[in-house]
């Protein structure tokens, strides 16, 4: 039996990493609860203007947690053989890719901000709306791009104490200001959606600020070292990482952009379902945050074994893994249920739209088990066993072929209401479900992809 392989090791490594991520996404998460409570008092065209607007940041962030999710696989690897020059480089990277993608992104949302926010609401003072909130927001998605390198593969390095605090102290800025911004407390302007924009723009500064000096400040921090060190990785090498992120980008990618047009599909039923679903979707993410912890936390196990060539602790890992959700999903069902009442109570909603608010809420809960049973393989076993061109394929059918179309026909076609529609949709996890249980215990997936020295 390989050394380290018991139930005791894994579930307080389970603790020690997956504890951190999960306040880690419910601060980021929390942000933008902040921003839909707060401008869902204004009423229901700047709530659905600044969902819509926020579908941007969403496939942005997405496509980085790809990014930065697929080079973590060599991170996690380097980081159980102890190699912190491989770390570095990888750290190196993704700076520079994170970057490039945040000016792109952030130069289209600027300039094209109107038809972007019009795929998802044909009302013009919608469209007014989130234009305004995008033209603020996209100057902070370089500085989240760099925070969000750190974050990641701080986790790599199960190192996460001080910045889920630095997350927790941007939090607090961000609803603080919000509040000031939004309704013109005291000296402040009233900016409505503008000042959601901004609030967030200058937490997100904060936030890599704080990070980097963090970074810098310690003496051995594994991520402190010099630009030249940085930007070490030749052209070869930077290929060879990015042969296993791209796939995930593109998972990652496909992901984000079918939930994107799903909202979309159901934008199709009034501004009313948008936001319904905006709220529903917030509730449902962050209740996931438990789901996102356990995932990155099980990747990075895997990881850490197979940088050790520890094959059967990493498949053993993945089986203890799929049962915490099983039985989290019991709970988590349950408590969403209980949870609908009181969160739909919290908005200022007509009659109808807050019974579909609850609709919502109780369909969301019915449908979290399909969906994270099919998350944790892809995101935190397959991929991490370096199985990324697998994982893309399958998701590229599930999301676009599968769940859009279902979305579409739903709405445009059946008629249906958004609690079916949403139902309709889950069709794509059942059968993310019964492709990836087979294919974890062919073991097809485990795959040593550094070629680190294993530590004495």
């Amino acid at each position: 039996m390989e050394k380290g392989f018991d139930n005791k090791l894994f579930y307080k490594k389970m603790m020690l990493i997956g504890v951190p991520v999960v306040f880690q996404n419910l601060i980021g998460i929390g942000l933008n609860l902040i921003d839909t409570l707060m401008i869902g008092m204004l009423g229901e065209q700047e709530l659905a203007a600044v969902g819509a607007a926020n579908q941007v940041y969403f496939i942005f962030t997405v496509a980085l947690f790809g990014l930065y999710s697929g080079a973590a696989v060599y991170t996690a690897q380097y980081w159980g053989a102890k190699d912190l020059d491989g770390v570095r480089k990888v750290l190196g990277i993704d700076y520079v890719v994170g970057v490039i993608f945040a000016l792109l992104v952030s130069v289209i949302a600027f300039f094209f901000a109107p038809g972007i926010v019009g795929l998802f609401s044909e009302d013009r003072q919608v469209i007014e709306y989130g234009t305004q909130y995008i033209r603020i927001a996209c100057f902070s998605y370089v500085f989240s791009g760099l925070s969000s390198a750190i974050s990641y593969n701080s986790r790599a390095i199960q190192n996460l104490r001080v910045p889920t605090i630095i997350n927790a102290i941007a939090l607090c800025i961000n609803a603080v200001l919000n509040y000031l911004l939004i309704f013109g407390i005291g000296v402040f302007p009233h900016m409505g959606v503008r000042g959601a924009a901004a609030a967030t723009l200058i937490a997100r500064i904060f936030e890599f600020c704080a990070l980097l000096i963090f970074v810098y400040t310690r003496k051995s921090h594994p991520f402190k070292t010099g630009l030249k060190t940085l930007l070490s990785f030749n052209r070869e090498y930077f290929f060879r990482i990015m042969k296993t992120a791209v796939p995930v980008v593109f998972t990652e990618g496909s992901w984000a952009l079918s939930v994107s047009l799903i909202f979309a599909a159901y934008g199709k039923l009034g501004t009313s379902a948008l936001a319904v679903a905006q709220v529903a979707n917030v509730v449902c993410e962050m209740l996931q945050s438990f789901y996102f912890g356990i995932g990155n936390a099980t990747a990075m196990l895997i990881g850490e074994a197979l940088g050790q060539r520890k094959t059967e602790t990493a498949y053993q890992n993945a089986r203890r893994a799929i049962k915490i959700v099983v039985i989290l999903n019991i709970f988590m069902t349950v408590f969403m249920i209980l949870l609908s009442g009181p969160v739909a109570g919290i908005y200022h909603f007509t009659g109808a739209t807050h019974t579909l608010l609850i609709q919502a809420l109780i369909t969301m809960a019915i449908t979290i088990t399909p969906k994270m049973l099919g998350y944790i393989p892809i995101v935190g076993i397959l991929r991490a066993g370096g199985d990324t061109v697998f994982c893309m394929k399958l998701e590229l059918i599930c999301n676009i072929c599968v769940q859009v179309p279902l979305a579409y026909l739903a709405v445009l076609l059946f008629h249906t209401s958004l609690p079916v529609a949403m139902l309709l949709v889950e069709v794509g996890d059942v059968i993310r479900i019964a492709v990836c249980m087979p294919r974890i215990k062919s073991r097809k997936w485990i795959n040593i992809i550094t070629d680190a020295e294993t530590p004495a």
